[in-house]
């Protein structure tokens, strides 16, 4: 099962192109830091402006780079199902370990249509999948009774669940089971998601502070609850930093302060504003990530 720390990963850009080696060279770091899993080409990844081909190109190189040491979870999605299915189909060949399905968006379709969806994802390729239920970008909300019915087929093993409905969790195991994986979505409730059920988050802020957010975690998951508050205490206004404005402008921008990537971001996203940048700063310091 998937647990812990696991970074929603930028996408590196250099003029305008994906920085190969730049990507290998930040999945390399998250890994020597304690990240415990990584997701290639998620909305963090701006998977929406990668073409086909750098999208799957993406997914290569951080199965390459990660060579077996964590888990790959490929974020392969789309508004298409027939996208969706290829993306997936291409993870499993990659060498994936995963995939993280978001709901369709844009097309708003009905539980049923979300439910044939992720069926024919599942039928199609023989890799286990993580829904990525986020209706604040998506426009459409899978309900747990679909959850549930989805989590019958045998690949179907597990949630990113964005909702910030912090009832959804625990509904959500009750009808489900303990063997669904549970994972946040959201960096700032991932603790009291912990406690609902959870069993990590697949984090923007990991990004930025990867050691903390793999201790955060495993400080729960061994049982101290008052270390894992301590550090989430010291992320806190990280966490809502990073959302000051449109990821990942912002997570890309604190990046960038680490040496880590340059900051840009492809259209329509645009760099991050000058206030927000001020903001991020102030926030690393107090994480203790800038002198």
């Amino acid at each position: 099962m998937l647990q812990g720390s696991i970074v929603a990963l930028i996408t590196p850009f250099h003029n305008g192109a994906v920085d190969e080696k730049g990507f290998q060279d930040f999945v390399d770091w998250q890994i020597g830091q304690g990240t415990h899993g990584l997701v290639p080409c998620g909305t963090t990844g701006e998977s929406p402006t990668l073409s086909h081909a750098e999208h799957k190109r993406v997914v290569e190189l951080c199965v390459e780079a990660a060579k077996k040491r964590v888990p790959v979870v490929a974020g392969t999605g789309s508004n298409s199902t027939e996208e969706a299915i290829d993306f997936t189909r291409h993870a499993k060949k990659a060498g994936a370990d995963a995939a993280l399905v978001v709901c369709p968006y844009y097309n708003r379709p009905t539980q049923e249509g979300l439910y044939q969806h992720f069926k024919a994802i599942h039928d199609a390729a023989e890799l286990p999948i993580i829904i990525y239920n986020i209706p604040i970008r998506t426009a459409v909300d899978m309900s747990v009774a679909t959850m549930a019915r989805l989590a019958q087929l045998p690949n179907i093993v597990g949630v990113k669940d964005a909702t910030n409905d912090l009832g959804r969790p625990l509904r959500t195991r009750q009808v489900i089971g303990a063997d669904f994986c549970m994972l946040s979505g959201e960096d700032v409730t991932a603790l009291a998601f912990n406690a609902q059920g959870g069993v990590g988050c697949i984090s923007v802020t990991a990004n930025v502070a990867p050691r903390a957010c793999a201790d955060m975690q495993e400080a729960w998951l061994k049982g101290d609850t008052g270390r894992a508050m301590k550090i989430n205490d010291r992320l806190a206004a990280l966490h809502d930093a990073l959302f000051v404005e449109t990821s990942p402008a912002p997570v890309k921008y604190a990046v960038s302060l680490l040496g880590k990537a340059t900051p840009e971001v492809r259209r329509p996203l645009v760099a991050a504003t000058p206030d927000a940048q001020g903001k991020l700063q102030q926030a690393m310091r107090a994480a203790g990530l800038l002198n």
